[in-house]
């Protein structure tokens, strides 16, 4: 059994992983984090979605313990902005569509076309966040959350099976900082230093890492969060990495911080993703300032013309500002766990950050690193069943945001014209064919847990509208009173849901003054 863990590199990687350890095996397991004093995070995922709630609630942190802290905002949905053409919005909700008849009112809907936007008629998500309204009432009651997901929110190992109506927004950087507090609380041992070497056995396994000041730090397993360098996997252990280069161009970005004052906001409950002439551009409200970057792909857009873009987009609050320029490296390794060494966040591997799965990929290693934590003779198999889970889940990813450009409607230059004749995932090309004459189902879409459900597909499809989808035929022989009442119910409770729940911004101050009277 592992009773030594020694995670190399802070960040929010490193530092969620060291405090969901001590919160599963407490003094039983001894865990050094070691991190350098110079190597600047990467600011690009600061959106999450909804399982992050299972995070928070195992490590028993109510809302107003970090999100003040962490200047944490609400998201209800991803707004996608000029996808389909210059001037249109849509969204994609944290919200299933209803069940009429046996068929899903997404199929329903587009048999009678009620309206242009299949999100404003089938999701009570999108007006909420077309009126920037909190999921949460001033009392703390929340929007949608019944007794059997309430029970499914204090599970600890359970699959992520529970949908939640929201999910973060943060200053990733905080919250690696608010987690440090947290960790070093409950035992873990924080190295400030630079590892200059790693030693490894005749097995291939990692004896010691080599600190420049602090000597030598010794453990059973080592985990790698040392970002897109992977010091530990892809360099050391020169375990192979897969790009996505092919499928997914876009390999860079250019992100900015900007401060603006609370009322100034509109406070979005929400997370935009823009679309530009060679990328998209994020916009990520937060409590006091507004985390906003460019991606895009360096072989339709030089640096420069990334930046000067995105300041433009930004406009006045840009001026004086200091861009980060990042190079993203697209892909995963071929296994995330080699020996006793595994990779966890950017070191694993990543993808663009367009449905903010880069905080889902490091909760998700965690959590199956303790399902599958080693103990002895069939530690081959855990690793083995690991690395399938995980690889799963890029590949998964990787599909889901393929489909986004592929779906798009717009073509308008040559970068997007490209995303409909690019190289797919295996398999994806038929799948699309089979969504253009039967909406997604837990049968036709990437087989193997990924975080995206066929509700998430559906609401891109019928967004993106680059698709032609075909309603069921066996539709126009049924009776669609049920159909026409529910669409009306999902208008009414939203247009109350609208009056009755405060403002984005009034329930963030809300927090924050709690927070306040409690210091």
């Amino acid at each position: 059994m592992a009773k030594s863990v020694v995670i190399v590199g802070g960040g929010t990687a490193g530092w969620m992983t060291a405090a969901y350890l001590k919160a599963t095996f407490g003094d039983r397991l001894a865990v050094t984090l070691v991190e350098s004093k110079n190597v600047p995070t990467v600011g690009v995922g600061e959106a999450s979605f909804s399982t992050i709630r299972h995070f928070f609630a195992y490590l028993g942190l109510a809302e107003t313990d970090w999100m003040p802290e962490c200047h944490g905002t609400y998201k209800l949905a991803i707004r996608y902005d000029n996808w389909r053409a210059k001037g249109h919005h849509f969204y994609h909700p944290f919200e299933r569509p209803r069940t009429v008849e046996g068929v899903s009112l997404a199929d329903w809907w587009l048999h009678k076309r009620p309206s242009a936007d299949y999100d404003r008629d089938c999701s009570l998500i999108a007006a909420l966040c077309e009126a920037n309204r909190s999921p949460r009432q001033l009392g703390g009651s929340l929007l949608g959350l019944d007794a059997g997901e309430r029970e499914a929110e204090r599970s600890t190992m359970a699959e992520q099976t529970a949908q939640f109506p929201y999910a973060y927004q943060f200053d990733a950087t905080l919250l690696a900082r608010f987690l440090t507090r947290y960790g070093t609380d409950r035992g873990v041992r924080h190295v400030l230093d630079d590892v200059v070497d790693t030693e490894v056995d005749e097995r291939g396994d990692i004896t010691r890492v080599r600190t420049k000041e602090s000597g030598d730090l010794t453990g059973d397993l080592f985990i790698d969060c040392t970002g897109f360098r992977s010091m530990l996997l892809n360099k050391r252990l020169e375990v192979p990495f897969l790009s996505y280069q092919d499928t997914l161009p876009n390999d860079s970005a250019v992100a900015l911080r900007v401060p603006m004052e609370m009322s100034d906001q509109g406070m979005g409950p929400y997370t935009r993703a823009s679309a530009q002439d060679a990328g998209w551009i994020w916009t990520i409200p937060l409590f006091g300032r507004i985390g906003t970057g460019y991606v895009y792909a360096s072989d339709y857009c030089t640096p420069d013309e990334a930046e000067r873009t995105l300041r433009e987009y930004v406009g006045p609050a840009a001026k004086d500002l200091t861009a980060n320029h990042i190079r993203m490296r697209i892909g995963r390794s071929e296994n995330s766990w080699v020996n006793n060494c595994v990779a966890i966040g950017l070191s694993s591997g990543f993808v663009e950050p367009l449905e903010s799965t880069g905080i889902f990929f490091i909760q998700n290693a965690i959590e199956q690193l303790v399902k599958h934590f080693p103990g002895g003779r069939d530690d081959d198999r855990l690793r083995k069943s690991y690395n399938r889970q995980v690889a799963n889940v890029m590949d998964g990813v990787r599909e889901f945001l393929v489909l986004h450009y592929v779906a798009a409607k717009r073509t308008d230059n040559q970068y997007w014209r490209d995303a409909k004749t690019r190289t797919m995932p295996d398999a994806l090309a038929e799948r699309i064919e089979q969504w253009k004459v039967k909406l997604p189902d837990p049968d036709t879409v990437f087989p193997y847990y990924h975080g995206f459900e066929p509700y998430s597909y559906t609401a891109m499809i019928l967004g993106l509208g680059g698709l032609d989808v075909r309603s069921l035929p066996g539709l126009a022989m049924m009776d669609d009173i049920a159909a026409t009442k529910e669409l009306r119910l999902i208008r009414d409770q939203a247009a109350s849901l609208v009056e009755k729940l405060p403002s984005h911004s009034e329930y963030l101050a809300h927090v924050h003054g709690l927070k306040e009277m409690r210091s």
